[in-house]
């Protein structure tokens, strides 16, 4: 993890950060989608996306289990 970096200093402080960050954004994507601003939508989505990947990193689950599960779902 490079010093300095955004991504190392939330594993250095550990998973409530993470999560805390995950729950944030998650609250802005519902008020981006409530005053239905496609921009914002787009901005807060990917935020909630970026901090998705790093609590997935942070418990070592690599991005292909989540594909592998979604398959599973939507296979006839």
């Amino acid at each position: 993890m490079p010093e300095g970096s955004y991504v190392a200093s939330l594993m250095t402080k550990g998973l409530d950060s993470i999560l805390k960050k995950v729950g944030e954004e998650a609250g802005e994507v519902i008020i981006a989608s409530k005053n239905n601003d496609q921009k914002e939508i787009v901005h807060e989505v990917a935020d909630l996306w970026f901090h998705t990947l790093v609590t997935l990193a942070y418990h070592e689950i690599p991005l292909d289990a989540i594909y592998h599960e979604l398959d599973k779902r939507f296979k006839p």
